[in-house]
């Protein structure tokens, strides 16, 4: 019995080390662009439309699973500073391949008032430059985008550390508006 223990323990990590993000299939928009439109179905079975966020400060983050630890922890931090980001004008929109079912999901377990996009036709995703695959599975890339309000991407962060991510984009918006 030890033995295929081992044996398991070994595969899985094998299996985390190795299955690593593959790149999108897009570039990333990049700061200075205008932030490309869309609309999307949110957590509670409304249509969000970027455009209707025109003078706003909009964080449009990607990520790749609901309920996952890194996710939980990103999305936990987006919420705790949400006064704040209400306070600089600012809307918070999570983004992932997750459909709202289990967005919906998400959010009561995790006490989260934001919204949470769906996009499981990865359209949105790709079109961010940030659809990825996890060994089989496709995903969101963790990337975030700042768009000022007047729909131009002023600020983009790939790879973020979701430990501490809210902070650098309050700080980031903190800068964009001095």
């Amino acid at each position: 019995m030890k033995k295929v223990l081992v044996v398991m323990t070994v595969a899985i990590a094998l299996t985390v080390t190795l299955g690593t993000v593959h790149a999108a299939d897009q570039p990333l928009p990049t700061a200075g662009q205008t932030a490309p439109t869309f609309t999307l179905p949110s957590q509670d079975g409304s249509q969000i439309a970027l455009d209707s966020f025109h003078g706003k400060w909009v964080v449009l983050y990607f990520y790749p699973k609901d309920m996952t630890s890194g996710c939980t922890i990103e999305a936990h931090n987006f919420q705790r500073d949400q006064a704040k980001f209400d306070a600089a004008n600012a809307v918070v929109l999570g983004v992932s391949v997750d459909t709202p079912d289990s967005h919906k999901q998400f959010c009561t377990k995790e006490g989260l008032t934001f919204r949470l996009l769906a996009d499981p036709q990865h359209k949105v995703v790709d079109e961010y430059g940030s659809l990825g695959h996890f060994g089989p599975m496709t995903i969101a890339n963790r990337n975030t985008f700042l768009i000022d309000p007047n729909g131009k991407i002023v600020k983009v962060w790939t790879k973020v550390d979701p430990s501490h991510h809210s902070e650098e984009v309050l700080t980031a918006l903190s800068e964009q508006k001095k």
